[in-house]
């Protein structure tokens, strides 16, 4: 780290000392640049928020609906001091954004999470050249290659006739924020049965609707009259949701699970589920290093998942490259 930096990391986030605001923060601030809604990077007690408009309402269900914020749209600058900062798409989930940062010499660019497959439900991510890139680093190993989204829905789609054919609940778990919104926009017409959400995915698709996104048509399990047995059903659910009593009302239910781990197939066994479906909101390996590429970036922080490793590859590659501790998690489990 030089000492000229212009982000660096502090016990609080990711700092700007010239701009004197945070990215990210876990803890408390007085001025917080958030990337997105997940848990992890958007924290409560900030006395003031900066984040993509697309994500305003998101932010606002997380952090409270009183929250003291400025929605910025995709590529607007604001100013903080001497230091220039605008948002630019990231393809994770809706309303995520990598955060460009100038002090009119140099640029950094914090990218939060990101992905660069298609996906209906968010902006797609854009490249923005810079001489800094802070990259998040997931599932930063060779193993981790998505195919293509289509193939995998198509088999998820087998997976459920199938269930539906045998009188089985199909029970998708996956991430309430992101992942079961982009599940829903990708499913095609016409269903094998209903489509049911459990708590904590509902209300997080109901925002994705209020912002236009087209998705299948699903209700919340609360909804579901007493004689409905879910038997023909695709039941969306988060992974806190597996091997609890809640399944139990479920007709025989066969589980999957969708993430990017689902790449191992050891992991699938490890948890115990029926089904893995490989669908991550995070970045692959190929993609990752042509993300990097196309920044143009001499120099390179990681952050959370396999920073070491990835630091360990891009200096080999002739790279400055370091690692950036931070408290982010690794959502897409």
């Amino acid at each position: 780290m030089t000492i000229d930096a212009l982000i660096e990391p502090s016990a609080h986030g990711l700092y700007c000392p010239a701009g004197d605001f945070y990215i990210d923060p876990w803890r408390p601030v007085e001025r917080a640049v958030v990337t997105h809604a997940h848990a992890d990077h958007a924290r409560t007690g900030s006395q003031h928020y900066w984040a993509a408009v697309d994500g305003e309402s998101l932010l606002r269900h997380r952090l409270g609906q009183d929250i003291s914020m400025t929605p910025l749209d995709y590529g607007e600058t604001v100013h903080f001091g001497p230091i220039s900062v605008s948002l630019h798409p990231a393809g994770h989930v809706l309303g995520s954004a990598q955060v460009r940062v100038s002090d009119g010499n140099r640029v950094w660019v914090v990218s939060g999470d990101y992905k660069r497959d298609p996906d209906p439900t968010c902006q797609p991510f854009e490249p923005v050249a810079c001489d800094t890139f802070i990259t998040e680093a997931t599932f930063a190993l060779p193993a981790y290659r998505w195919p293509p989204m289509q193939e995998v829905i198509n088999e998820l789609m087998q997976w459920w006739q199938a269930n539906a054919q045998a009188g089985r609940s199909s029970v998708l778990l996956c991430y309430a924020l992101g992942k079961a919104q982009r599940v829903l926009a990708s499913l095609p017409a016409p269903l094998p049965g209903p489509v049911y959400l459990h708590g904590a995915v509902a209300p997080l698709t109901t925002l994705y609707r209020e912002a236009g996104v087209a998705m299948a048509p699903a209700e919340p399990v609360s909804q579901a009259t007493k004689e409905e047995d879910f038997s023909t059903s695709l039941i969306i659910a988060p992974p806190s949701a597996a091997g609890t009593p809640w399944l139990q009302r479920f007709a025989d239910p066969s589980t999957a699970f969708a993430s990017g781990w689902m790449r191992i197939r050891g992991n699938r066994r490890r948890r115990g589920h029926d089904r893995g479906f490989v669908i991550s909101d995070h970045v692959d390996w190929p993609t990752l290093l042509q993300t990097i590429q196309q920044t143009g970036a001499e120099q390179v922080y990681t952050t959370h998942g396999r920073a070491e490793e990835l630091v360990r590859y891009l200096r080999e590659q002739g790279l400055n490259a370091a690692p950036f501790a931070t408290r982010y998690g690794e959502e897409d489990e």
